[in-house]
């Protein structure tokens, strides 16, 4: 899995180079923020289920079509699916948040996303409007600490524009 120090150490292996002092700086940066992430996921991960389950009934109000019979959300297993899927996003950040990089984003979340979703005809826009909301809710410091506010809307962004 990727993380920022296994990041920088396989860029440098790869060129055939030490890690440059930059390199390290970068490592640096992401260890002096690993308290904040720890703080969003800690939080994250003690209302996971509670932050998906609006961000899911967000995206359905916004896009209420979806429930139209023959849509993407228009049976109970398909709503299941689709909570599944906020869930599964969040879950993503979570462990990006733990290991300080995309690395999870990057291997189980978006890697293919778009192919799937095109041969299923399912549209990323309302993935799109679940994530901006669990992004939107979020308040420092009634939630998180600034810092950790930040770390955690940096990798929904990551994820938005990955569906985008």
């Amino acid at each position: 899995m990727k993380s920022v120090v296994s990041t920088v150490i396989t860029a440098a292996d790869a060129a055939g180079r030490f890690p440059s002092t930059s390199d390290l700086e970068s490592v640096q940066g992401s260890l002096q923020r690993a308290a904040a992430r720890l703080e969003a996921a800690d939080k994250l991960a003690a209302n996971l289920d509670n932050v998906a389950k609006e961000a899911y009934d967000a995206c359905i109000k916004k896009y209420g079509y979806l429930n139209n019979s023959g849509e993407a959300n228009s049976t109970d297993t398909f709503k299941a699916k689709c909570l599944r899927d906020v869930t599964h996003y969040l879950r993503l950040v979570n462990y990006c948040l733990v290991v300080g990089g995309t690395g999870p984003l990057d291997e189980w979340g978006i890697a293919g996303q778009r192919e799937v979703y095109r041969a299923l005809s399912l549209p990323t826009a309302p993935y799109v409007e679940a994530l901006s909301f669990a992004r939107n809710r979020g308040c420092a410091p009634r939630d998180l600490s600034a810092q950790a506010l930040t770390e955690y809307n940096a990798l929904l962004d990551y994820a938005i524009n990955s569906l985008s």
